[in-house]
């Protein structure tokens, strides 16, 4: 009889890694510790990541979320995270956006909503935390939209399009099966999309849109995609992405 295969080992990533791989004050760095910290301590009462996933926080979430931070244009004053949940990418956005952007965290359950502002509070992090479903959102125009875990590509793109202005760009973190919601989303959205490898997962990537709309509503430019090389944030690795 063979013996089972040992599973492979996944290496250690703390917060001096993602800090060497980010450049990240250390500031900064004790403010997200604060973060990690206070989301340990409510998980233990209430389910807002996997409990999983707090073995490889710094790497499947909080490297994850800021690997974004590059793809923020520089000229961009206010981001809407949709479906905050925990924070991600939302709260770490705002940290390491720190002066420069106005965040808005749209999060559906109170609970999380509950969490998103005590750690704000305790980072001395000015962020807007909007209990509302995502359904029943109000127009209002960002410069920057970003979401993960949210919701399937066609129905994000529709809650997305409530806060897309002319100028606005989509930053989505997107999982294994990306291709196929991009096929779906091909039928009934207009956009100018590309597809930037994940460095946190092999089969991830941040999809960048621009330029979207409805089919037959605009006469923006045809869907187009290609992949592209991600600004360099460090190498890339194996582990995958879940909330």
């Amino acid at each position: 009889m063979s013996k089972a295969q040992p599973k492979p080992k996944v290496l250690e990533f703390g917060p001096e890694d993602f800090a060497a791989l980010t450049g990240v004050s250390r500031e900064t760095l004790a403010r997200l510790k604060i973060y990690a910290e206070l989301l340990r301590d409510w998980n233990s009462r209430h389910n807002l990541v996997s409990q999983a996933s707090l073995a490889d926080l710094w790497r499947r979430h909080f490297w994850d979320s800021a690997q974004l931070t590059p793809l923020v244009p520089k000229q961009a004053r206010t981001l809407a995270d949709l479906g905050s949940g925990a924070g991600f990418p939302g709260l770490v956005l705002a940290e390491m956006l720190r002066e420069r952007i106005a965040v808005t965290l749209y999060e559906a359950t109170g609970k999380k909503c509950d969490f998103l502002r005590a750690a704000a509070a305790a980072m001395n992090l000015p962020v807007t935390v909007e209990n509302v479903r995502m359904e029943r959102l109000k127009p209002r125009q960002f410069d920057v939209i970003t979401a993960r875990a949210c919701a399937p590509l066609p129905k994000l793109l529709d809650y997305a399009h409530h806060f897309a202005g002319p100028n606005s760009v989509c930053l989505f973190l997107k999982g294994q099966n990306l291709d196929l919601e991009l096929t779906e989303a091909h039928k009934s959205w207009k956009m100018t999309a590309r597809q930037i490898p994940s460095q946190t997962s092999v089969s991830g990537a941040v999809l960048e849109v621009r330029e979207f709309s409805p089919n037959g509503k605009s006469e923006s430019t045809e869907a187009n995609w290609a992949p592209q090389k991600a600004p360099h944030l460090g190498r890339r690795q194996p582990e995958g992405r879940r909330r």
